[in-house]
């Protein structure tokens, strides 16, 4: 099963995506987990150049297409073959994000990333994606307590682009609401844990 966690900066799904597969481990299940953008030496390689707070130049258009190049190569050479001998995959974002910071807050549009992604992807969806959803404001406030939190170029942005991708977001949960689960991510650690959980061991019984 391949299942991606989404949401906005601040959301807190890196540290729930770490009880998730601990708890999925304890009941025996395989799993994978990864990230986007990277995950793979070349995909971390094209990471950098997305996420270096110098390149404030890097085009919109550019960004899109640099997302779905490292996309495409973790795909290939991480997913697939974990998905291939039987493991759950989590990763921390995958097209949703595209279509959320480059289709939505960007404005390129949500259809024309996604004709990149399919494209990238050779048309792969998750079976589950979960998004923690959290007001902006209370997202960009945790990451300025947390010290030991990467900061990068997408960080840097003002609130209303922050607020584009929330309701970004938010729109792909009703277009998608078959696969989606929406977290409400402004509750404390155990509550977004045992949500996500509930959410994944029901997928998992289907």
């Amino acid at each position: 099963m391949f299942i991606t966690l989404e949401g906005p900066e601040g959301s807190g799904k890196t540290s729930a995506a770490k009880r998730i597969v601990s708890e999925l481990e304890k009941l025996g299940y395989e799993v994978l987990f990864t990230r986007e953008p990277g995950g793979t030496p070349i995909a971390e390689q094209i990471r950098n150049v997305i996420l270096d707070k110098a390149n404030t130049l890097l085009d919109a258009r550019a960004e899109a297409l640099l997302y779905a190049a490292s996309r495409r190569q973790h795909l290939v050479e991480k997913v697939l073959p974990a998905l291939a001998a039987g493991k759950i995959v989590i990763c921390d974002r995958y097209i949703d994000s595209s279509l959320a910071y480059q289709g939505g807050a960007r404005g390129l549009g949500i259809a024309e990333v996604l004709n990149i992604n399919m494209f990238a992807t050779d048309n792969k969806f998750p079976d589950l994606t979960l998004l923690f959803d959290i007001d902006p404001v209370l997202g960009l406030e945790r990451i300025n307590k947390n010290k030991n939190r990467e900061v990068n170029r997408l960080d840097l942005e003002k609130l209303d682009f922050h607020n584009k991708v929330r309701k970004t977001f938010l729109e792909l949960s009703k277009i998608y609401a078959k696969r989606y689960v929406v977290i409400d991510a402004s509750k404390n650690e155990d509550e977004v844990g045992s949500a996500s959980m509930k959410a994944i061991l029901k997928k998992l019984k289907r």
